[in-house]
């Protein structure tokens, strides 16, 4: 074996020496390449992942965002909608009480419209009462008589009372002219009688009580017209008429107390 075959063969056997460690190198380097290479994929995925959910992340927010921003709008709209509808309120609770003030009104309206209905209606009554005849009952006899009519005699004995006999004979005329077929005619006259007599119109007193007693012989003033016509007659100085006078009161009405009151003026003038 030369030189160069037995270099050959050391080298050769060196080499076989070295192989398994070599390979053995080889083989821990590759499979550490690879780990590199797995947790760098692994990593890469686990970046590409988180990249994802990042993204998912920022779509979520984004989308939470839109709703927040949504829902606020929506609450703006709510409020702003509170606020109206509280305006709304007041303005119905300003209603309400304009209209609870026009309906007092109108209560007040109507009552005093009733009250000048009822007042208008009392008036008309009132007036119709004025127009409408009475039933009146004097010196025994009753009749209807209009308001007027027997305002005119009312107010004709009011001023007799007072003795104020020119007004009286005035009213009593003034009755008989716008009465003439008035219901107090014999009354009228009796009355007239008297304030003539007051007044010392003694032709005029006895003209007028023997209008009543030639009218209504049955009155109950007719006894003491004829009396009144004999003291008129006295007054005027005739005794003779005078008797006469009252010896027709007695024979026309003995029971009377005008009549008894005849008896005791004649005996006086015998």
């Amino acid at each position: 074996m030369n030189r160069w075959t037995r270099s050959a063969s050391a080298w050769g056997l060196a080499l076989a020496l070295v192989s398994p460690v070599a390979q053995a190198g080889l083989f821990d380097d590759e499979e550490a390449r690879k780990a590199i290479i797995d947790l760098r994929q692994r990593t890469e995925q686990n970046t590409e992942q988180a990249r994802a959910r990042q993204a998912e992340q920022a779509q979520v927010n984004s989308q939470l965002k839109t709703q927040v921003e949504q829902l606020t709008e929506q609450l703006s709209v709510l409020r702003r909608s509170l606020l109206e509808l509280n305006n709304q309120i007041e303005l119905l609770r300003s209603d309400n009480a304009k209209l609870r003030g026009q309906d007092e009104q109108i209560v007040r309206d109507l009552t005093d419209v009733q009250r000048r209905q009822r007042d208008i209606q009392q008036g008309v009554e009132d007036r119709v009462r004025k127009l409408e005849p009475q039933k009146v009952s004097v010196d025994g006899k009753e009749f209807l008589a209009d308001p007027e009519e027997k305002r005119l005699f009312d107010d004709a004995m009011a001023v007799m009372r007072k003795a104020e006999y020119d007004k009286a004979a005035g009213a009593l005329q003034l009755l008989l002219r716008r009465y003439p077929n008035t219901g107090y005619n014999e009354s009228v006259l009796f009355w007239l009688g008297n304030a003539q007599y007051g007044k010392r119109e003694y032709k005029e007193a006895i003209a007028s009580f023997r209008a009543l007693v030639s009218a209504a012989p049955d009155h109950a003033r007719a006894p003491e017209s004829l009396l009144s016509i004999a003291n008129c007659q006295l007054e005027l100085k005739d005794a003779k008429a005078a008797r006469k006078t009252i010896d027709d009161l007695v024979k026309a009405y003995p029971k009377s107390e005008a009549a008894q009151a005849g008896k005791e003026r004649l005996a006086a003038l015998k």
